[in-house]
């Protein structure tokens, strides 16, 4: 896991324990006020809440105690394409030019330029290097991509 994305969900934990967790509790209080529980709506839903909260928290925090948080700005890789680096890509085909970073699966995010390491364009690039023409086979066929840049930031 990226350093950024460490970051990220230590955010998002902070966020459901200090705001989103201490909520639902006083919706099922108030739902709990309302009388009848087995026919109570709003009981059920602040639950159904309440689990999916507690859920998200473990999770969160089973990611965090067993991930391994690498720093790009340290790594020394000369030059070729590893886990957390960023790479512009030229497409052989069109031209069109690409940029991404190479993130673990929990924090890929193609809109942001975030590609999984598993994907198939990245597991292509591992242990690349600036100036190499890689192929990749997609499931829309097999593209050539020319590697113009490769960063560590």
């Amino acid at each position: 896991m990226t350093l950024r994305g460490a970051e990220r969900l230590r955010t998002e934990l902070k966020k459901l324990k200090s705001e989103d967790r201490p909520n639902v509790i006083k919706a099922i209080a108030e739902a709990r006020a309302h009388g009848d529980l087995s026919e109570n709506a709003e009981y059920h839903a602040a639950r159904e809440q309440q689990s999916f909260i507690e859920g998200r928290i473990n999770d969160i925090e089973h990611r965090l105690s067993n991930a391994e948080i690498i720093d790009v700005t340290r790594l020394a890789a000369n030059g070729r394409v590893v886990f957390g680096c960023t790479v512009q890509l030229e497409d052989q085909d069109g031209g069109a030019k690409v940029r991404y970073q190479l993130v673990g699966d929990d924090e890929a995010d193609i809109k942001q330029g975030l590609l999984s390491v598993s994907s198939p364009i990245a597991r292509a690039l591992i242990g690349k290097s600036q100036g190499d023409v890689v192929d990749v086979t997609a499931p829309g066929g097999t593209r050539t991509y020319e590697i113009v840049v490769v960063q560590y930031v």
